[in-house]
């Protein structure tokens, strides 16, 4: 059976990725147009597109040589943004979604990306690949954009289960300190939990439990724990990983996410309001475009799902050309990096094992 990396000679390993290119709100056109942007920077990586046969052929020969990097998988069906998981879950089989997750089942490929529907995906993902031994519930990890000197930090849970027990909350950290790890280069990254106030004597009674297992196993899963962390820290360089539960977790996306898009709104309507604020635009215009492409979400986008027997990165469902190609990459460099069979091997035992000879997750 094949495993998703294939030898191209002189020491070169391509990555096989599986796109489900129906899903979105965008439709297959744009998801093939980042299979094309993410191909120019990726030339070491090949793809299977799954959805409709003929009209993901036709949108291939728009661009010169990309049917050559890519596979169709013919799927006649679509998971539709607004469906059940549990009916998806049912009755999922034949969709674009089922079938790219069905390419990593079989080894045909070594991560599966999607804009579909974030619940339904979870919902395959599980019954399809299952957890990892030991991993009660899996999680949605993000990269927020951060003052550390890499540019981001990793939260989890960012939607995956709205409950955490604090053995949860401690495999949260161990996923996430490899995520950190191999998404980030970080040798140890920094593990905090986030409360309503740095104090010990804050918050619920399982995130004081959580905060003392996971200071526990610091030593041993090579990670440091830096203690409780507020809102504010989630994106300070204070901390490198933020180790919530996923109702928590997703509220402070989705109110990321608004405040960035409400700030670039404010910032349009000011300086155009007046010629001279105008003026001022155009002078200004260097810094204001590398202040946009820090608060630009597409290059942050997509969520990887941890705790599961092969990696799913969700990318946005409103993500355009550069947002599809930013989760397209982001996949291709865990593939690279053996994230999967690290991170499996860490979590095999119930606490963490020190790292193997040559391990980076």
């Amino acid at each position: 059976m094949a495993s998703g990396l294939v030898s191209q000679g002189k020491g070169a390993i391509e990555t096989v990725i599986s796109v489900d290119a129906m899903g979105g709100d965008l439709g297959p056109s744009m998801v093939v147009a980042g299979v094309a942007l993410a191909a120019r920077a990726l030339p070491n990586a090949s793809f299977i597109l799954h959805g409709d046969e003929p009209e993901l052929m036709r949108l291939l020969g728009k661009t010169a040589g990309l049917n050559a990097r890519c596979t169709v998988c013919h799927a006649p069906r679509v998971v539709a943004m607004n469906e059940k998981p549990s009916h998806v879950m049912r009755n999922g089989a034949g969709t674009s979604m089922w079938s790219s997750i069905e390419s990593v089942r079989e080894g045909k490929a070594k991560v599966a990306v999607s804009c579909g529907n974030t619940g339904a995906l979870m919902a395959l993902s599980m019954i399809r690949l299952r957890k990892l031994p030991g991993v009660n519930r899996p999680a949605i990890a993000c990269l927020w954009p951060s003052r550390n000197a890499g540019g981001f930090n990793v939260m989890l849970d960012v939607g995956a289960d709205v409950k955490a027990d604090p053995e949860d909350l401690l495999q949260y950290a161990i996923m996430g300190a490899s995520y950190a790890r191999n998404g980030l280069a970080l040798e140890r990254p920094r593990i905090g939990v986030l409360n309503v106030g740095t104090e010990e004597h804050k918050g619920r009674a399982e995130l004081k439990v959580a905060l003392d297992l996971i200071s526990a196993a610091s030593e041993t899963g090579g990670f440091d724990c830096v203690g409780f962390v507020e809102g504010g820290d989630i994106p300070s360089d204070r901390v490198d990983v933020i180790v919530t539960d996923g109702f928590t977790g997703n509220i402070a996306l989705k109110t990321g996410e608004g405040t960035a898009s409400l700030i670039r709104q404010f910032l349009r309507e000011s300086f155009s309001a007046t010629w001279m604020s105008k003026a001022l635009a155009l002078l200004s215009i260097r810094a204001l475009r590398r202040l946009q492409a820090r608060m630009d979400p597409r290059r942050v986008n997509g969520g990887v799902f941890l705790g599961l027997n092969g990696t799913v990165v969700k990318s946005h469902g409103s993500a355009d050309a550069t947002g599809v190609a930013a989760a397209l990459q982001l996949a291709h460099r865990l593939a690279q990096s053996g994230f999967q069979e690290g991170l499996a091997a860490r979590l095999a035992p119930a606490t963490p094992a020190p790292a193997q000879a040559g391990e980076t997750a």
